[in-house]
């Protein structure tokens, strides 16, 4: 059984999309349903549904400020809102899909077979991730292991200059001037990497202490080996000047 949440501000709406998903399809259930985003907030936190019915226009923060407020996302999103110009933004933000309100029967009937696909998927997924977190807890501090393009990469940490945020994703900046992309939260690739080498120095950057060039003070900034300029946040630069 595919466990679905609801989200949005609008008790009716709920009400209406539940009884769809009901009548629908029958490997679907809606297990909690929230007009307040951040009473959902917290539920998430604890809890991992499979799939996550959004809604965009809401009072008190909208869908996208929502999904910025959560740390972890192993769950299909499905964005539902009445105006369709959200529609690129929602599938740039990881939404495997876009309901336009009133919400049509062919449509929907569309939407479950992708949460379908995704929630078969996500199981191997699942697996994956949890091989990597092994390979990764066992393996000497001298390597990562990333999963990126289909492949298992085995990187060696002193390659790594830095990382950058790029919402969903992060973007590894390695010293032959490479850049590696994977889909996880700079706060995930945070966790992987060990704290004596590696500092966020920044919400949006990880540094690698050993390939800092230059610290600006005045400025606020370090200057990497490879020239690039990143800022130091200024709640982080008593612990930066610690881990000097």
């Amino acid at each position: 059984m595919i466990k679905a949440v609801i989200v949005d501000d609008e008790p009716k709406a709920i009400q209406s999309l539940t009884w769809e998903l009901a009548n629908f399809s029958k490997e679907i259930q809606v297990i909690e349903t929230f007009t307040m985003p951040e009473l959902a907030i917290e539920y998430l936190k604890k809890n991992t549904p499979d799939c996550l019915f959004l809604d965009i226009n809401m009072p008190t923060m909208d869908g996208f400020q929502f999904l910025d407020c959560l740390t972890h996302i192993d769950f299909a999103i499905i964005i539902t809102t009445a105006y369709n110009e959200y529609a690129l933004k929602a599938l740039k933000n990881e939404a495997i899909d876009y309901l336009l309100k009133p919400i049509d029967s062919d449509d929907l009937n569309e939407t479950i077979k992708k949460i379908k696909k995704y929630h078969s998927s996500n199981i191997s997924l699942a697996k994956v991730e949890e091989v990597l977190l092994n390979f990764n807890s066992n393996l000497k501090h001298n390597k990562i292991i990333l999963n990126t393009d289909g492949k298992l990469v085995f990187l060696n940490i002193d390659d790594i200059l830095f990382i950058e945020s790029d919402g969903n994703y992060s973007t590894l900046i390695l010293t032959n001037n490479q850049k590696m992309v994977v889909t996880k939260k700079i706060k995930e690739v945070n966790a992987l990497l060990p704290e004596n080498i590696f500092f966020r120095i920044h919400n949006s950057y990880i540094i690698n202490l050993n390939k800092i060039k230059e610290f600006v003070k005045n400025d606020g900034y370090v200057v990497m080996e490879s020239n690039d300029k990143i800022p130091v946040a200024r709640q982080r630069k008593t612990d930066f000047l610690n881990k000097l």
